[in-house]
This record gives C-alpha cells, sequence and structure tokens, in this order.
C-alpha cells in the first residue's frame, strides 16, 4: 500500500535533469479515494509544502477514481512547470515566483542539483 515513485523534471524548464522521489500511500478506499502523495526529495515549488505534500486539485477535491499512479504523476511533473501561486504552500517560492523570476530559477536550479546527490 506505500509505493515509492520518482517523476524527472521537464525538458527545457529549470527542472530539467532533476529526479524527485515521492512516495504515494494507498488506503483501503482507493480508488474511491486519493493516495497521500509526498515528496521525499527537497523541493522548491509553490505548491509543495516543506513536509513535501502536495497542493493538487486531483488529490483533494477534484480526484476521481478514473486517476492512475501515471496521471497523478504526469500532472505532479506538470505543476513543477505551471505552479499555482494563488494557492500558495510555500510563500516564498510563491513571491519569487511571481516577483523575481530569475531568483526563483535560480533557487529551482539548487534543489535540481541536490537531487542528484540525496539518498
Amino acid at each position: 500500500m506505500l509505493w515509492n515513485a520518482v517523476i524527472f523534471g521537464p525538458d527545457d524548464t529549470p527542472w530539467d535533469g532533476g529526479t524527485f522521489k515521492l512516495t504515494l500511500q494507498f488506503s483501503e478506499d482507493y480508488p474511491n479515494k486519493p493516495p497521500t502523495v509526498r515528496f521525499i526529495s527537497r523541493m522548491f515549488h509553490p505548491n509543495i509544502y516543506a513536509d513535501g505534500s502536495i497542493c493538487l486539485d486531483i488529490l483533494q477535491n477534484q480526484w476521481s477514481p478514473i486517476y492512475d499512479v501515471a496521471a497523478i504523476l504526469t500532472s505532479i511533473q506538470s505543476l513543477l512547470c505551471d505552479p499555482n501561486p494563488n494557492s500558495p504552500a510555500n510563500s516564498e517560492a510563491a513571491r519569487l515566483f511571481t516577483e523575481n523570476k530569475r531568483d526563483y530559477n535560480r533557487k529551482v536550479r539548487e534543489v535540481v542539483e541536490q537531487s542528484w546527490t540525496a539518498d
């Protein structure tokens, strides 16, 4: 009921080259309820909390039993490049994303580089 997953940073984005680890915890209610998905890798993103949990509609109020693991991971990968700064889980990341994209991208690159050496 506990899965480990890896997503790669999308090509031609600041996340390019990153390897990010996550866990998916499935309950007995799956697929009627979404799994609990959390990043193990350290992340710097407007919609990812410090504990690695993810603010993403399909993992909360927009869940549907038609979503499979591939759809969940693809949605998370898309979220990396297309954050919603209006619903911030990390207020510093949201502020930099909207006010100073260059500094935001620099911090993202630091996280990408750490993802190569993290256990």
